[in-house]
Protein backbone atom coordinates (compact mmCIF):
# COMPACT_ATOMS: atom_id res chain seq x y z
CA UNK A 1 0.00 0.00 0.00
CA UNK A 2 1.49 3.29 -0.91
CA UNK A 3 0.12 5.28 2.10
CA UNK A 4 2.05 2.74 4.23
CA UNK A 5 5.17 2.84 2.25
CA UNK A 6 4.86 6.92 2.27
CA UNK A 7 4.18 7.21 5.47
CA UNK A 8 7.40 5.10 6.58
CA UNK A 9 9.68 6.83 4.31
CA UNK A 10 8.86 10.34 5.49
CA UNK A 11 8.12 9.58 9.46
CA UNK A 12 12.02 9.88 10.19
CA UNK A 13 12.63 13.21 8.51
CA UNK A 14 9.59 14.64 9.99
CA UNK A 15 10.44 13.57 13.78
CA UNK A 16 13.73 14.83 13.03
CA UNK A 17 12.49 18.05 12.44
CA UNK A 18 10.59 17.98 15.67
CA UNK A 19 6.90 16.92 14.53
CA UNK A 20 5.06 13.62 14.34
CA UNK A 21 3.84 12.23 11.65
CA UNK A 22 -0.20 12.21 11.86
CA UNK A 23 -0.69 10.03 8.45
CA UNK A 24 -0.73 10.48 5.05
CA UNK A 25 -3.68 10.75 2.53
CA UNK A 26 -3.67 10.45 -0.83
CA UNK A 27 -6.76 11.80 -3.57
CA UNK A 28 -6.72 10.73 -7.17
CA UNK A 29 -8.53 12.97 -9.61
CA UNK A 30 -8.08 11.65 -13.09
CA UNK A 31 -4.45 11.68 -13.50
CA UNK A 32 -3.95 14.53 -10.84
CA UNK A 33 -3.24 13.07 -7.03
CA UNK A 34 -3.14 15.52 -4.27
CA UNK A 35 -0.70 14.35 -1.30
CA UNK A 36 -1.89 15.42 2.15
CA UNK A 37 0.51 14.99 4.90
CA UNK A 38 -0.54 15.71 8.26
CA UNK A 39 1.70 16.78 11.06
CA UNK A 40 1.42 17.44 14.69
CA UNK A 41 3.41 18.54 18.01
CA UNK A 42 2.19 19.82 21.45
CA UNK A 43 2.73 23.56 20.71
CA UNK A 44 -0.17 23.44 17.77
CA UNK A 45 1.08 23.98 14.05
CA UNK A 46 2.04 27.07 11.98
CA UNK A 47 2.43 27.77 8.75
CA UNK A 48 6.00 27.96 9.19
CA UNK A 49 6.21 24.82 10.59
CA UNK A 50 4.20 23.52 7.45
CA UNK A 51 6.64 25.54 5.20
CA UNK A 52 9.25 23.56 6.81
CA UNK A 53 7.93 20.56 6.95
CA UNK A 54 6.95 20.85 3.20
CA UNK A 55 10.35 21.59 1.85
CA UNK A 56 11.91 18.20 3.52
CA UNK A 57 9.41 16.56 2.27
CA UNK A 58 9.31 17.54 -1.24
CA UNK A 59 13.19 16.63 -1.29
CA UNK A 60 12.45 13.26 0.27
CA UNK A 61 9.73 12.43 -2.92
CA UNK A 62 11.90 14.32 -5.16
CA UNK A 63 14.76 11.67 -4.37
CA UNK A 64 12.67 8.64 -3.98
CA UNK A 65 9.94 9.62 -6.84
CA UNK A 66 7.39 7.17 -5.11
CA UNK A 67 4.40 9.00 -6.86
CA UNK A 68 4.67 8.08 -10.66
CA UNK A 69 1.69 10.53 -11.57
CA UNK A 70 1.58 14.56 -11.33
CA UNK A 71 0.58 15.25 -7.34
CA UNK A 72 -0.01 18.95 -5.38
CA UNK A 73 2.23 18.18 -2.18
CA UNK A 74 0.01 20.03 1.20
CA UNK A 75 1.38 19.48 4.12
CA UNK A 76 -1.46 20.41 7.16
CA UNK A 77 -2.17 20.06 11.11
CA UNK A 78 -4.90 18.31 11.94
CA UNK A 79 -7.52 20.86 12.86
CA UNK A 80 -10.87 19.96 15.16
CA UNK A 81 -11.81 18.01 12.00
CA UNK A 82 -8.50 15.53 13.23
CA UNK A 83 -8.02 12.34 11.15
CA UNK A 84 -7.58 9.26 12.89
CA UNK A 85 -5.49 7.11 11.20
CA UNK A 86 -3.81 4.65 13.80
CA UNK A 87 -5.11 2.59 16.77
CA UNK A 88 -3.35 4.67 19.37
CA UNK A 89 -4.97 7.92 17.43
CA UNK A 90 -8.45 5.80 18.07
CA UNK A 91 -7.65 4.91 21.34
CA UNK A 92 -6.58 8.46 22.40
CA UNK A 93 -10.23 9.92 21.67
CA UNK A 94 -12.17 7.39 23.34
CA UNK A 95 -15.46 8.78 24.37
CA UNK A 96 -15.55 11.61 21.29
CA UNK A 97 -17.94 11.51 18.37
CA UNK A 98 -16.06 10.17 14.95
CA UNK A 99 -17.36 9.93 11.47
CA UNK A 100 -15.65 7.49 9.66
CA UNK A 101 -15.95 5.12 6.18
CA UNK A 102 -15.97 1.56 5.85
CA UNK A 103 -13.96 0.09 2.64
CA UNK A 104 -16.18 -2.66 2.67
CA UNK A 105 -19.98 -2.31 3.62
CA UNK A 106 -21.10 -3.91 6.82
CA UNK A 107 -24.75 -4.55 6.77
CA UNK A 108 -25.03 -2.55 3.42
CA UNK A 109 -23.93 0.68 5.29
CA UNK A 110 -20.25 2.13 4.69
CA UNK A 111 -20.44 5.39 6.87
CA UNK A 112 -20.90 5.68 10.19
CA UNK A 113 -21.41 8.88 12.58
CA UNK A 114 -21.42 8.07 16.92
CA UNK A 115 -19.33 7.73 19.43
CA UNK A 116 -16.12 6.27 19.61
CA UNK A 117 -16.97 3.46 22.59
CA UNK A 118 -14.36 1.44 23.24
CA UNK A 119 -10.94 0.14 21.24
CA UNK A 120 -10.27 -3.32 21.48
CA UNK A 121 -7.61 -5.75 19.88
CA UNK A 122 -7.56 -4.69 16.01
CA UNK A 123 -11.64 -3.30 16.16
CA UNK A 124 -13.21 -0.07 17.53
CA UNK A 125 -16.95 -0.20 19.30
CA UNK A 126 -18.53 2.51 18.43
CA UNK A 127 -22.39 3.78 19.58
CA UNK A 128 -24.53 4.96 16.63
CA UNK A 129 -28.40 6.18 17.61
CA UNK A 130 -27.93 3.72 20.28
CA UNK A 131 -26.63 0.46 18.29
CA UNK A 132 -23.27 -1.03 19.26
CA UNK A 133 -20.84 -1.52 15.79
CA UNK A 134 -18.19 -3.60 16.28
CA UNK A 135 -15.84 -1.75 13.36
CA UNK A 136 -12.23 -3.38 12.37
CA UNK A 137 -9.90 -0.98 11.76
CA UNK A 138 -8.08 -3.06 8.80
CA UNK A 139 -11.44 -1.75 6.94
CA UNK A 140 -11.77 1.73 8.11
CA UNK A 141 -10.98 3.74 4.88
CA UNK A 142 -11.42 7.47 6.15
CA UNK A 143 -12.01 8.62 9.85
CA UNK A 144 -12.50 11.64 11.74
CA UNK A 145 -13.20 13.38 14.72
CA UNK A 146 -16.52 15.30 14.60
CA UNK A 147 -15.42 19.27 15.50
CA UNK A 148 -17.34 20.77 17.83
CA UNK A 149 -17.52 24.33 17.67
Amino acid sequence: MLDHHLQQLLTPAVSALGYELMGVERNQSGRHCLLRVYIDQEAGITIEDCEKVSHQVSGILEVEDPIKSAYTLEVSSPGLDRPLFTRAHFERFIGHEIKLRLSKPLNNRRVFNGLLHNVIDDDIIMIVDGVNYQLTLANIEKANLVAKY
